[in-house]
């Protein structure tokens, strides 16, 4: 009789450690790996509205179309601004790898019409004087921080993952990030960058995502610099999967063409 309540014992603590294996909330690690692969089609377009606001509420609009290819480990993002005057005709390159290299990213500037190359010594300046950086715009590859679940909460009515990301190297402006991750889908729907006294200096935050073709997108953010009291919000309109785009779209010939295909 002993003999067969241990053995009944013994399943239920074999089951109950399966069960607990797998109901067993995913690392930091793996969390951030599971936005980084979220399913993005092979090629996407899009038009985009930037809006800079400043500490007075006065605003500028800029109008910009957008192209992107996820192929052979390569993820490559092209930016074309089509208004107003002073920025018409600049477009930005960015290239990121799924191996963990840094980003390569270009800028042509009509006024030298050149393409110049950005250098990594360059990627924590504001992008077009946004509150994007160079490094905000890349595709920042888990491997390049200590990822950390602090806690699981709601946020905007999604389950969250709050994940705090340490940066393993010491060239980046912020000393660590937090972000709340819905879980399921995967997507990052607020990031907090913290300076070196342990303060929020800038915040990201996503006011829409939908799902188009079956993908989820972010289709409004809305990045805040506290310091400056000046915001930039991105709004993605008229989105497009699997138009049939390909690498030899993505180079600094087709920078200084314009975005016509």
């Amino acid at each position: 009789m002993f003999k067969k309540l241990s053995l009944v014992i013994m399943t239920l603590l074999i089951l109950l450690g399966v069960e607990g294996v797998l109901s067993a909330a995913p690392t930091g690690l793996e969390v951030m790996e599971n936005v980084y692969n979220r399913p993005s089609g092979e090629d996407m377009s899009a038009d985009l509205v930037m809006t800079l606001t400043n500490s007075r509420g006065s605003t500028r609009e800029r109008s910009i179309t957008q192209f992107s290819l996820d192929s052979g480990g390569v993820d490559r993002k092209m930016m074309f601004f089509l208004a107003p005057a002073d920025v018409k005709d600049t477009s930005f390159m960015s290239w990121s790898y799924d191996d963990g290299r840094d980003d390569d990213q270009w800028i042509y500037l009509p006024a030298l019409r050149r393409v110049k190359r950005i250098s990594s010594d360059s990627k924590n300046d504001s992008f077009m004087g946004s509150d994007f950086t160079y490094d905000d715009l890349g595709e920042r590859h888990p491997s390049e921080d200590r990822h950390t679940v602090i806690r699981e909460e709601k946020l905007n009515g999604e389950d969250c993952y709050v994940v705090e990301s340490v940066p393993l190297g010491d060239d980046d402006a912020f000393s660590k990030t937090v972000s709340w991750i819905a879980k399921e889908k995967w997507i990052g729907l607020q990031r907090e960058y913290y300076n070196d006294r342990g303060k929020v200096y800038k915040t990201l935050s996503i006011k829409k995502f939908e799902k188009i073709d079956g993908y989820w997108v972010i289709t409004d953010m809305l990045m805040e610099d506290h310091n400056r009291s000046h915001s930039t919000r991105i709004e993605m309109k008229n989105v497009e999967f699997d138009t049939g785009l390909n690498d030899g779209f993505f180079s600094e010939r087709q920078m200084q063409r314009g975005p016509r295909r």
